[in-house]
């Protein structure tokens, strides 16, 4: 599509964002004018994006309008800001080459620190050849009371496996949680991922189901009615991991939750 070609009204515009099933990369896909309005939701959204720290973000610009290539600022702080995680997001950018954006984005960027391609597809290969290997295991498991039992005994067995008795029960408390409010408020196929992560553990629960997880405050106890345990399962994620998130796929949702080991350096 060239620079010329009609584009969407400013209503139409679109930032959109999805992860894989273990969360390890997101895609932000960005359409429309490049304008006040579109620069501070991405800008926003960016940093949102970076926040559930992502081990790499993919950013499709096809089909941003930008023929002066003035969005190039926010790219080049995104990279920088991707840069300070611990650890750093890889950034790539994804642009045709017959854009003004891509030409600019090439000069001003260094390709081992904020790469270019020319398709999705081809940023999806070479991020995944530069992800560090990362112990992990997974399992597919159906939306059964049962469930819940075997993630526990995955992630106890993996916490012990990677030398991590500390994260053991922390472990085993969030996922179950994680299982239980899928299998409860989703009802679907579940896939579940542990993943070492430095010193600490990175925990998934993937479903069909697009609507995200609420953290409910407890209800007040009425005299006659049982307590309501509503939203219990998500204030006791985040009494215990070091942070939890989630991100939209293709199918659904993914629900991450990541575990540091008390001796790791903050």
């Amino acid at each position: 599509m060239s620079v010329s070609a009609a584009w969407p009204p400013i209503e139409d515009q679109r930032v959109l964002i999805e992860g894989d099933l273990d969360a390890a990369v997101a895609l932000m896909t960005i359409c429309g004018h490049w304008d006040r309005r579109l620069r501070e939701d991405v800008t926003a959204k960016l940093q949102k994006c970076l926040a559930e720290h992502p081990e790499a973000l993919i950013v499709d610009l096809s089909g941003l309008h930008d023929p002066y290539s003035t969005s190039a600022p926010t790219w080049v702080a995104a990279q920088r800001s991707a840069a300070t995680r611990e650890p750093p997001v890889q950034l790539a950018l994804c642009i045709p080459p017959r854009l003004p954006l891509a030409d600019r984005m090439q000069r001003l960027g260094s390709p081992r620190f904020l790469p270019v391609y020319a398709k999705v597809r081809q940023a999806r290969v070479a991020v995944a050849g530069r992800l560090p290997l990362t112990e992990r295991v997974t399992l597919t498991l159906p939306p059964a009371p049962e469930s819940a039992s075997i993630a526990r005994n995955l992630v106890g067995d993996a916490c012990l496996a990677w030398g991590l008795p500390e994260l053991l029960h922390p472990g085993r408390l969030v996922m179950s949680e994680l299982v239980t409010n899928a299998i409860e408020h989703a009802r679907t196929a579940i896939v579940v991922v542990a993943s070492l992560r430095g010193a600490g553990v990175h925990l998934t629960v993937s479903d069909g189901v697009p609507e995200p997880p609420r953290l409910l405050s407890p209800a007040r106890p009425q005299r006659g009615r049982p307590l309501d345990e509503r939203g219990r399962g998500m204030r006791v994620v985040t009494g215990t991991a070091t942070a939890w998130g989630w991100l939209p796929t293709r199918t659904g949702k993914v629900v991450w939750a990541t575990l540091r080991s008390p001796t790791e350096p903050r």
